[in-house]
């Protein structure tokens, strides 16, 4: 059985660490480089890093944070925001990262992915889908739809339609975030999780509503996840990685131990 991976998000703005609920009223809670650093010691599998304000400042991302995150950690790293092209990209793993996650930039070019894949391995290149739950349509066939630019556009874009299509463009993975779920620390929308998990075959990364470790357990099982992306539950110190993994060990889901 493969390992299920437990991976921290960072969500950075004006360099400080912020987490918010839904994608509003975000607060500054910390030190990014800080906290990247405690939870890999704690046994994280890996860290994501969003700087949520790039793509819809129309700026670059934070590169020294970057580094000095990637000087930190010894365990793969994931950066997303502001990443509009090839060059972006470059820079970025030039700063250290292993992946980077393109989200608002892949729906307004997905020659994007490909060609990010070609430069640097479908391995390097995570697909981040905003997916927010809306009227099933003819237009939006799942009833769930991508949104963009940290929450403020809708596109028209059917959430499976977008999953598929990524896949085939080379993405090597799927960042799923619900933003009906984000922040509420009420358990993952396991219903869209299984929803695009079953219909593609690159891992699936399930995003938003993590409360307590029968969430993680939820949605690796019933949701069909190959990882989960947790915030809230540690950030705020209800929860470490370590705990967090003795729980899925005691209900029978494989994870990387450090003991």
């Amino acid at each position: 059985m493969i390992s299920k991976r437990i991976i921290p998000c960072l969500d950075v703005r004006d360099g400080k660490l912020t987490k918010g609920i839904k994608f509003k009223g975000n607060v500054d809670i910390g030190d990014p480089v800080e906290v990247a650093r405690e939870y890999y010691e704690q046994g994280a599998d890996e860290i994501v890093f969003y700087d949520i304000t790039a793509s819809s400042e129309g700026r670059n991302i934070m590169i020294d944070v970057v580094k000095r995150v990637a000087q930190t950690i010894f365990i793969p790293f994931s950066v997303g925001g502001g990443i509009r092209n090839v060059e972006d990209m470059r820079r970025v793993i030039m700063a250290g990262a292993e992946k980077v996650s393109v989200n608002s930039a892949a729906v307004d070019d997905p020659s994007i992915i490909t060609e990010g894949a070609r430069a640097f391995g479908s391995q390097c290149i995570v697909l981040g889908m905003d997916v927010k739950k809306v009227k099933v349509s003819e237009k939006i066939p799942s009833g769930y739809e991508i949104v963009i630019h940290g929450g403020r556009k809708y596109t028209g874009i059917d959430a499976l339609w977008w999953a598929k299509e990524a896949q085939s463009l080379g993405a090597g993975e799927i960042c799923l975030n619900s933003i009906d779920a984000d922040g509420t620390q009420e358990g993952y929308e396991l219903n869209l999780t299984s929803l695009i998990s079953d219909n593609v075959q690159i891992p699936v990364i399930a995003s938003g509503g993590a409360g307590k470790p029968k969430d993680l357990a939820d949605v690796l099982t019933k949701g069909r996840a190959d990882a989960a992306l947790i915030a809230s539950m540690v950030h705020y110190r209800t929860y470490t990685i370590t705990e967090i993994k003795q729980y899925l060990k005691e209900h029978e889901i494989k994870t990387r131990m450090l003991w």
